[in-house]
């Protein structure tokens, strides 16, 4: 009998960075051509410019005003290479070669047979736990194999994010497990803790199709950004761009498989299942772990 997953009290992190991190993230992208000042977005939210730089800052790895520059148009076609380039195979080689390497999260995955996917993953124990993490409140979903799901949620949000979750394998039994998802957040969280030797293992479950496009995205390394044309063509099946956006959108793993690093034609920063706002905060906190990187082995 299918248990359905229930959030029955309030698991809101407290004191957490993220909303006023959000918030400064909203206000930089909706006016980053005219590129604010600290002390106009600090005015903007009520806050004192120094807490708000340093808040920023430690959640971040960036100054507000560095962040602003990670996030422009410019910065995300930037991340997408020369143009003219295979850029999948571009960003993969950028990867090896350059510091994103060292923050790789080191993925091992397995898929689901299409059996599992097709029957509505009957059978399937999942467990899931919220937990604080840089994007809001993180959704972790494992089964005994690895990781199965990653959501995100803003204060409110939860029971959504966790139906949404669980909505995707409706045969699967879910039970809360909080200690048993709090080493997904720690390892998944924590680039210290992105090691070759202990390798994350994330268990995907899709269609066929599906599991060939999130592969795909898992040779996206940090700092780089691919195209969901380019995706298609990684695949082998160049004119299935439309069909890559779907599956990178259905996606259950989010920012372990980094769909947040597909982007439109030209670097346009396209819509993210758990926000756009979300979207830009991934990707310019990655570019505070690369620069922190770069410092670190020179």
């Amino acid at each position: 009998m299918t248990v359905t997953a229930q959030l029955d009290r309030d698991i809101t992190p407290k004191g957490d960075d993220y909303d006023l991190v959000r918030q400064t993230i909203e206000r930089i992208s909706l006016d980053y051509r005219a590129q604010p000042s600290l002390e106009d977005i600090a005015s903007d939210l009520g806050v004192a410019p120094g807490k708000l730089q340093k808040t920023f800052s430690r959640w971040a790895g960036l100054t507000p005003k560095a962040f602003l520059q990670a996030v422009t148009l410019d910065h995300a076609r930037r991340l997408l290479g020369d143009e003219g380039l295979p850029l999948l195979e571009a960003s993969y080689e950028l990867g090896l070669s350059g510091p994103g390497r060292l923050h790789d999260l080191f993925v091992t995955h397995e898929a689901m047979s299409p059996g599992d996917f097709k029957t509505g993953g009957a059978g399937l124990e999942i467990s899931y736990g919220f937990h604080p993490s840089p994007f809001g409140t993180a959704v972790i979903m494992a089964t005994e194999r690895g990781l199965c799901g990653l959501a995100f949620a803003d204060p409110g949000e939860e029971k959504a994010a966790l139906k949404d979750m669980t909505r995707r394998w409706p045969g699967a039994r879910f039970s809360p497990d909080q200690a048993m998802t709090a080493p997904y957040v720690s390892r998944i969280f924590s680039p210290e803790q992105w090691r070759a030797d202990q390798p994350l293992r994330i268990v995907m479950i899709g269609t066929d199709f599906q599991v060939r496009v999130w592969e795909a995205l898992l040779r996206i390394p940090l700092g780089a950004a691919s195209t969901y044309q380019d995706v298609a063509r990684a695949i082998g099946n160049p004119k299935a761009s439309r069909a890559v956006g779907a599956a990178v959108g259905r996606n259950p793993i989010s920012f372990v498989v980094p769909c947040h690093r597909a982007l439109g034609k030209s670097g346009q920063l396209t819509g993210y299942h758990w926000g756009i706002t979300r979207k830009r905060a991934m990707l310019g906190w990655e570019t505070g772990c690369l620069q922190a990187g770069t410092s670190q082995s020179s």
